[in-house]
């Protein structure tokens, strides 16, 4: 009974966060999926700026010591993580080659360019530090910031 009693509002919140996702902005729901991802309760994952294009996104994220760029893809509503890494995510080739249309690559680099200059730099460097591409499915394996 216990177990109900805190389960059914858990699940209550969750569909009502499900039926809402089309009200919430996108960079929000970009930035409540990495949390609620890769959080830690020693850890949070602070993901700014987000930028988007369409239904693709790059979320610049710091997590600790730690940082990084996540390339996202919006599938049927939804925001969907496709990979995790550094400086590569700046690069046209490597988010042509992860399926964005080039326009839309070159698009993304230039808002990047543009919101990442009004971070601070040390926390700008941070977001280097993770490295080559790695796919959404061995990034969901473990946080970011375990990577190194």
């Amino acid at each position: 009974m216990r177990l109900l009693r805190i389960a059914l509002p858990m699940m209550l919140i969750a569909l009502t966060t499900a039926a809402h996702s089309a009200d919430v902005p996108d960079a929000q729901q970009i930035r409540a999926l990495l949390s609620s991802t890769f959080d830690k309760p020693d850890a949070r994952v602070v993901a700014e700026p987000v930028v988007v294009t369409g239904t693709h996104a790059i979320a610049s994220w710091t997590q600790g010591d730690m940082g990084g760029r996540a390339l996202l893809r919006k599938d049927k509503g939804k925001w969907i993580l496709v990979a995790c890494a550094g400086d590569g995510l700046k690069e046209a080739g490597t988010l042509e080659t992860a399926g964005i249309p080039r326009d839309a690559a070159g698009k993304l680099i230039r808002q990047l360019a543009a919101a990442e200059a009004k971070v601070p730099e040390e926390r700008r460097k941070r977001f280097s530090l993770f490295g080559p591409m790695v796919d959404a499915g061995t990034a969901h394996a473990a946080s970011p910031a375990q990577k190194h």
